[in-house]
């Protein structure tokens, strides 16, 4: 007999739901049944809302690679920003210009974001802001925004949780002193939003702007010893 999870078909299907979502399926269940009774389009409607909510909640499984000097997606999304800029003050993590990663998370993107390497915690800041629309490059530096600075083996990391203007929360689930590995769940952007990684000065990028990224699997840079190995890989593959 073959076991149901053998090739992973039902939770490619089916991935679970993130705990802050019940709430509102909840919410949109009930508004469906309340206007399938009053009016069957109505219902239709609110039925296409309640399946669109469930499948933003959607927390699929992600397999990490844990190699070290290899940065990983912290979000799932576009990939609109590919430069070198001096990280935001809150992170603390000096003025020196860094390689910086923006992705813009759509309404139908999975909101869950992963560590980008592993290591500690070293600082959490959650600073207000505006909400501009997330695809604007301003929406990076003044919307309202949680800054998380993890300390790894490949130096001072940032990674920022930025709001858009449908998302009006921010979520961590970090602690500062925490230990985390690559790919590991720290934290949800609910609706529609941003993700800015800055990697230190050796790192290389391995994607161009436009490019769609996956949370937890695609790699965004590497040092270069890491980047060459990869190419040699992909080439004698």
């Amino acid at each position: 007999m073959t076991h149901p999870d053998r090739y992973g078909t039902w939770r490619t299907l089916l991935p679970p739901i993130h705990p802050d979502g019940w709430p509102f399926i909840a919410v949109a269940v009930i508004v469906t049944i309340v206007l399938f009774i009053a009016s069957q389009p109505l219902g239709w409607l609110a039925l296409f809302a309640t399946l669109w909510v469930a499948a933003f909640f959607r927390d699929p499984w992600r397999v990490s690679p844990q190699s070290s000097g290899l940065a990983l997606a912290p979000a799932d999304g576009e990939i609109v920003t590919v430069d070198r800029v001096a990280p935001p003050p809150e992170l603390e993590i000096g003025s020196q210009p860094m390689l910086r990663i923006e992705i813009f998370l759509s309404l139908i993107d999975v909101h869950i974001n992963r560590a980008p390497l592993a290591g500690r915690v070293i600082r959490i800041a959650y600073r207000k802001g505006a909400f501009r629309d997330a695809r604007e490059t301003a929406a990076g530096s003044e919307n309202e925004r949680n800054a998380i600075a993890l300390d790894t083996a490949e130096g001072a990391v940032g990674l920022v949780q930025i709001a858009g203007r449908v998302a009006r929360r921010i979520r961590c689930d970090l602690v500062e002193g925490q230990q985390v590995i690559a790919g590991q769940r720290c934290g949800l952007i609910r609706f529609g939003s941003r993700a800015a990684l800055y990697l230190p000065e050796p790192f290389v990028p391995l994607v161009h702007e436009g490019q769609r990224a996956i949370a937890g699997e695609t790699a965004l840079a590497a040092l270069p010893g890491t980047a060459v190995a990869l190419r040699e890989s992909f080439i004698t593959q």
